[in-house]
């Protein structure tokens, strides 16, 4: 099989087999979780979900250390998502609110974001200090900042009531909001760059996605159990505000998702998606 090269020629079987590790590692450690820690309980798909977040950013690092290359890769979208994992850690760590209610809520949902946020931090260094010749800055020019306090306003609007503590209520909530809209400055830097040329990285924004899709799939299947201090009595805003983000991530990905299953139908799992711009919506 041909070998995935990346911008600096660095690459090959060593490449081939780091990629493939990580994935078995994933599948193996995700039915453990699922199977063994969690009992097979619904409310572990929220950590699969946490796992599978985990494993977008893991992609980046590899691509980094492997290929020498950020193309792609939006740092606000990053710094986004460093947020909504440090919001939702502000609750998760010492608060049982929004655990999954099955063993791996008890320490493995929380250690999967803190890796994962560590995994954030090391990709931001090595594009904005380390590396910056690497990130494109010029095209990443999606305004992150208005996102950032718009999903706090919201956050404290909306929020749900699970920990009885509204600030951190408020927190978990900010979280559903900017992990869905930290999506707009990586797919403004798709549109603007007409594509990825790093094989990774759209399997990063594809686990992302997949990612989501469970989130919002718990967050269905225990709609129930997500209640607020009502501002019309029989009217879960908290709930009606979940879901709704979770749809609107599903609508921003649309595209990205028919661009990338043709691309995977074409190229294989070595996918570069590649897109006209005025098919881009």
């Amino acid at each position: 099989m041909e070998a995935i090269l990346g911008s600096n020629g660095v690459g090959g079987k060593s490449w081939n087999s780091q990629v493939a590790l990580v994935y078995a590692m994933f599948f193996a450690v995700g039915l453990f979780v699922f199977h063994v820690v969690a009992e097979g309980e619904f409310s572990g798909v929220l950590t699969l979900s946490a796992m599978t977040q985990c494993l977008a950013y893991v992609l980046l690092v590899i691509q980094i250390v492997y290929t020498g290359s950020a193309t792609g890769i939006s740092a606000r979208c990053l710094a986004l998502d460093a947020m909504a994992l440090c919001c939702r850690l502000s609750s998760t760590t010492w608060l049982l609110g929004y655990l999954p209610a099955d063993a791996s809520g008890d320490y493995v949902y929380q250690l999967t974001d803190i890796f994962s946020l560590l995994a954030i931090m090391w990709l931001l260094y090595q594009m904005l200090i380390a590396k910056r010749h690497i990130y494109d800055e010029y095209e990443d020019n999606f305004p992150a900042a208005p996102l950032a306090i718009l999903s706090l306003v919201c956050g404290a609007i909306f929020h749900a009531d699970l920990n009885s503590r509204p600030l951190f209520d408020a927190l978990w909530m900010t979280s559903i909001f900017v992990s869905v809209l930290s999506a707009m400055p990586q797919l403004s830097l798709i549109s603007r760059a007409g594509g990825l040329k790093e094989a990774l990285t759209t399997h990063h924004v594809a686990a992302l996605a997949v990612s989501r899709i469970m989130s919002g799939l718990i967050m269905w299947g225990q709609r129930e159990d997500l209640t607020c201090d009502e501002w019309i009595e029989g009217l879960n805003h908290a709930l009606i505000a979940v879901l709704f983000m979770h749809a609107v991530h599903l609508l921003l990905l649309a595209d990205f998702f028919y661009f990338y299953f043709s691309s995977m139908v074409r190229d294989g799992v070595h996918v570069q998606l590649t897109l006209d711009s005025a098919q881009w919506v």
